[in-house]
């Protein structure tokens, strides 16, 4: 029995085609067989199916040559028509029916329905893709956050170690300039000490000559013992004369020699020159340790350099031993330094001792 149904596009499907109406047919068993299942439909080249409009026309055209075809011999067929609304079941979701016309409408080309609908599991394949390309470009951030975050630590690192170098060499620069700070202040002491010594050195050689020659009857400038005249003495014996006073030079912080030098060894005695009291005894800087003889007639003899002290206060004799040569103060080796002063001021020691008939 045909269908009452109205077809899609407005096609009115006779409810008992005849052969005369259509001129004669011989439908054979295929071209009259019913249709059933699903239509394969072509997908286009985009992905996309086609349009539920085409493939409603074909359904109406497939519905319509069933439907009108009769044969003389055998009865008629009954052809059933699927129900429009479940075509989207029948095609897999291709199209999208209308409920009420039964007629389908399509979806326009490149919308998300008609991609979803024409496609299945496209619509979860774009966003799988979409979620890979967003990891990926994540990964991607973050290499390069790596990437810059290494390159700072090894900058850092290399600004470091360029720091410690620079200081650790400009420590070593710094104790090299202190060595050789302290090399050069060694080396000067060293030749100090060389110089005084080779003075000293001089000074015995001298005093060791001078003995000698006196050994052997004497010498002028030079004096074996003690000589006294009219109450006066030498200041020592086995000398020899080595500053005169007035000499100049750097040596004297007067810029000249205020008294007479007798260089002799270390521990020769050294004499009263005349009677009188000591006033003074002890340390005197430059002077070394000295005493001060002040005669009877108020002058006042220093015995300087003295490397010890007898007597250090009363009255001595001429003649008497007050203390021993020695190297004490500014000195450049060991001798008496005697100084004359009058009247606060000094004068001649060797024209001093002459004029009391010594002969120095």
């Amino acid at each position: 029995m045909a269908s009452n149904s109205p077809s899609p596009e407005g096609i009115d499907v006779p409810e008992t085609p005849t052969a005369g109406a259509w001129g004669e047919w011989n439908p054979t068993e295929d071209s009259a067989r019913s249709v059933r299942g699903k239509h394969r439909v072509l997908k286009q080249r985009g992905g996309l199916a086609r349009s539920s409009t085409v493939l409603g026309v074909g359904v109406i055209a497939a519905v319509g040559a069933g439907g009108i075809a009769t044969a003389q011999d055998r009865p008629q067929v009954a052809i059933s028509m699927p129900s429009l609304p479940d075509l989207p079941d029948l095609l897999g979701g291709g199209g999208h029916a209308s409920g009420a016309a039964g007629t389908d409408t399509a979806a326009p080309a490149g919308t998300a329905a008609a991609q979803g609908a024409g496609i299945p599991g496209q619509a979860d394949g774009q966003g799988h893709g979409q979620a890979d390309a967003g990891e990926a470009l994540r990964h991607r951030i973050l290499q390069q956050a790596e990437s810059q975050q290494e390159a700072v630590e090894t900058q850092a690192r290399a600004d470091a170690e360029r720091t410690a170098r620079e200081a650790a060499a400009q420590e070593a620069r710094a104790q090299k300039e202190a060595a050789d700070k302290e090399a050069e202040t060694a080396r000067a002491a060293a030749e100090k000490a060389a110089a005084e010594k080779a003075e000293a050195d001089k000074a015995a050689e001298a005093a060791a000559t001078t003995a000698a020659k006196a050994a052997e009857g004497g010498t002028s400038g030079s004096a074996t013992g003690t000589k006294a005249s009219g109450g006066y003495s030498l200041p020592t014996s086995s000398y020899t004369l080595t500053s005169h006073y007035g000499d100049s030079g750097s040596m004297w912080s007067s810029g000249h020699h205020t008294g007479l030098d007798f260089a002799a060894p270390t521990g020769t005695p050294v004499k009263a020159v005349g009677g009188g009291k000591v006033i003074s005894a002890g340390w005197s800087g430059a002077y070394g340790y000295r005493i001060v003889l002040q005669l009877d007639d108020g002058t006042e003899v220093w015995y300087c350099h003295l490397s010890s002290m007898s007597v250090t206060s009363g009255t001595v004799g001429a003649g008497e031993t007050i203390g021993r040569v020695g190297a004490t103060g500014n000195v450049t080796g060991a001798h008496l330094h005697l100084e004359v002063r009058k009247g606060g001021s000094t004068v001649d020691p060797l024209a001093w001792l002459e004029s009391k008939g010594l002969s120095v």
